[in-house]
């Protein structure tokens, strides 16, 4: 069974890592919108995604 989860960045900063594929959208969407509305060093274009997929069980069967 495989899973996705992604990471999202502004410019070179990982400011959200793992995030379930159900929680992405509106994290994802709520991080634009807040970026576009406040003063931030940050603009919209500095906003990216990393999507993984993920096997469950290779997560569950791993010897860290």
């Amino acid at each position: 069974m495989t899973q996705k989860i992604y990471h999202i960045y502004a410019k070179d900063k990982c400011l959200f890592h793992s995030v379930k594929e159900e929680e992405f959208k509106v994290t994802w969407n709520t991080l634009n919108q807040l970026v576009g509305l406040m003063h931030t060093d940050y603009s919209v274009e500095d906003l990216s995604y990393e999507e993984l997929t993920i096997s469950k069980e290779l997560c569950l069967n791993s010897s860290f």
